[in-house]
C-alpha cells in the first residue's frame, strides 16, 4: 500500500514540477484552428458526397 501512495505522489510531483503546460492563450488558437480545418475538411467531404450522389444519380437514371 505504501507503494500505491508514494507512485501517487511522485505522479503529482511530476504534474506540477516537470510537465510543461500550454498557456491558455496557445490553447485556445490550437482549439480554433482544429475546429475551422475539421469544418473545411467536413465541407469538403460534403460536397465529394454530393457530387458522387447527383453523378451516379444522373448515370443510373439514364437507362
Amino acid at each position: 500500500m505504501n507503494k500505491v501512495f508514494q507512485f501517487l505522489k511522485e505522479s503529482k510531483d511530476e504534474m506540477v514540477e516537470h510537465v510543461t503546460w500550454t498557456k491558455y492563450k496557445e490553447l485556445q488558437s490550437h482549439t480554433v484552428l482544429v475546429l475551422v480545418a475539421s469544418l473545411i475538411f467536413a465541407s469538403v467531404i460534403a460536397l465529394i458526397d454530393l457530387a458522387f450522389d447527383k453523378g451516379l444519380s444522373l448515370f443510373y437514371n439514364s437507362f
